[in-house]
């Protein structure tokens, strides 16, 4: 997975109230080529927001993926991040796919990326 110099995705959770909040640019190297892009989206019936760091197509496809596996899981937030996480590890297609996801529902966040991880931030950043 290529090394990220600098994307701004943020998540703040305060109880069972989280927003994410991402700064909208993609760039090509050092330059900004759009800097309005949504990159938050609602999941599964709104109750989960997702944001995503990397390649812009990559994490359109990363996002149906795991709604596919919110949908599949009952709209289980841990379950359904592994599952992906399984999948994008393994999967040689998958594999290529340069981005990472951070999730949040009102009890979880979490951070998916391609390595298989799967990380619950600490002090609910």
């Amino acid at each position: 997975m290529e090394q990220y110099r600098g994307t701004t995705i943020l998540s703040v959770r305060r109880g069972n109230t989280v927003v994410i909040g991402g700064d909208g640019q993609v760039s090509m190297g050092n330059t900004v080529m759009k800097g309005n892009a949504r990159k938050v989206r609602r999941l599964h019936k709104d109750t989960v927001i997702a944001g995503f760091a990397g390649g812009t197509a990559d994490a359109f496809t990363l996002f149906e993926l795991f709604e596919a596996q919110l949908d599949k899981h009952q709209g289980h937030l841990v379950r359904a991040a592994v599952e992906l996480a399984k999948a994008w590890r393994t999967e040689r297609a998958l594999r290529q796919l340069e981005a990472l996801l951070a999730v949040a529902d009102k009890n979880t966040s979490l951070i998916i990326t391609g390595n298989g991880d799967v990380i619950e931030p600490e002090d609910n950043l």
